[in-house]
């Protein structure tokens, strides 16, 4: 059962164009070409990449967050509550207000302080600066290694520059030693990236940060099997262009050094908009949905390939509208605020208490209490203050 099953998944007509068999693909005349198999050297890098991520993130990250002035920020001790905890445990950090009234009243405590007992404990999972410093330094180091090395494994290959030329002689294209190591460093980082999803900080957008992941795994294993190295490599170099900016813009963010930080923003967000929004669909996309198949009729990986390049494709949408949200923020105030997608520790007064503790007035109302009050009813009473 085993054998039919493994001969069904790898026959010919999903992977390769027709007319063509793996046979000529098995390395004739001293040529290498890519065997699915090379693969599974991906999983043991990963691991490795795991290693040298938490050492650098120990030796290179920590020291480095400490020397740019990164101070995690003070957070105030939380009394222990078996009641509270169960309730956040079980039935999540952000209770209504009638279950909050009910609540404080089990615990005989006041709705304040139990508004305030959830926030301290929501603010107990939250990341420290620290620590997203010290994961961002890690993914830009990878970032822009991976991006210089890919533009010298590709710099002087024609295709780089015109990526119709991806489809020459195709599927008959033997593999390059440095391609194929570069191939293997990206798929074991992203393989690492999941591996490590658990402990990473998680976002907003963690969803579509796991889709993505997924969709990435999937693009270099499916490209690599079916030899389309050459569109996969351009698709690979173009995401790593931007990366790096992005987490050199987060590194910065948890410093002081705001004008550094805005001024990677700004680069940032127009090089995300030019590879992802104009050459990813003008160039990746329209290569292989119609150039691809310029010498040859559709086929299983013409499809397969197309619809995970339109997943990404959609990503980039949904994450340009993010950074459009930022620009606009930065633009009306002058400088980048916050990451949209991340949370942010909460003060132990909210917005609402704020509110209750000291209303606002219209212009010319008089408050409510106080001493001001108080005297104006002394007077209003026929009193007259004490001299």
């Amino acid at each position: 059962m085993w054998s039919s099953l493994n001969e069904w998944l790898w026959h010919e007509r999903f992977w390769l164009p027709p007319n063509h068999t793996w046979a000529e693909l098995e390395d004739p005349d001293g040529l290498v070409y890519a065997h699915p198999r090379d693969m599974l050297a991906a999983l043991p890098v990963a691991l490795a990449l795991v290693a040298v991520r938490l050492a650098f993130e120990r030796f290179v990250g920590l020291p480095l967050s400490r020397w740019l002035g990164v101070r995690d920020q003070a957070r105030k001790p939380l009394k222990p509550n078996p009641t509270l905890e169960k309730h956040f445990l079980t039935e999540g950090g952000k209770p209504k207000e009638p279950q909050l009234a009910l609540l404080a009243a089990r615990c005989g405590l006041t709705l304040r302080q139990t508004q305030r007992w959830f926030r301290r404990r929501r603010n107990q999972d939250r990341p420290c600066l620290t620590k997203k410093f010290c994961e961002a330094s890690w993914r830009f180091a990878f970032y822009l290694c991976s991006f210089l090395g890919g533009l010298w494994v590709l710099y002087h290959e024609s295709w780089l520059w015109t990526p119709a030329m991806c489809w020459d002689n195709y599927p008959n294209q033997p593999l390059k030693l440095a391609l194929y190591r570069w191939y293997l460093l990206e798929l074991s980082f992203y393989t690492s990236l999941l591996i490590t999803l658990p402990f990473d900080i998680k976002r907003k957008d963690f969803k579509e940060q796991v889709v993505h992941h997924f969709v990435t795994i999937t693009l270099i294993t499916f490209s690599y099997s079916a030899n389309l190295l050459r569109i996969g490599s351009l698709v690979l170099l173009l995401h790593d262009s931007s990366d790096y900016l992005l987490e050199a813009c987060k590194m910065f963010n948890y410093t002081h050094f705001r004008r550094v930080c805005d001024t990677l923003f700004v680069v940032f967000s127009l090089v995300f908009f030019y590879t992802r929004l104009v050459l990813f669909p003008t160039q990746i996309i329209y290569t292989t949905y119609y150039e691809s198949i310029a010498n040859s009729s559709p086929f299983f990986a013409y499809y397969f390939f197309n619809t995970l390049l339109a997943v990404l494709q959609l990503l980039h949408v949904f994450w340009s509208y993010l950074i459009l949200r930022m620009l606009y923020s930065f633009v009306k105030k002058g400088q980048m605020e916050k990451d949209v997608r991340s949370d942010v520790e909460e003060s132990d007064s909210s917005d609402g208490e704020a509110a209750q503790e000291h209303p606002q007035l219209k212009n010319g109302e008089a408050p409510t209490d106080g001493p001001r009050r108080r005297a104006a009813g002394r007077l209003v009473n026929g009193h007259t203050p004490a001299t």
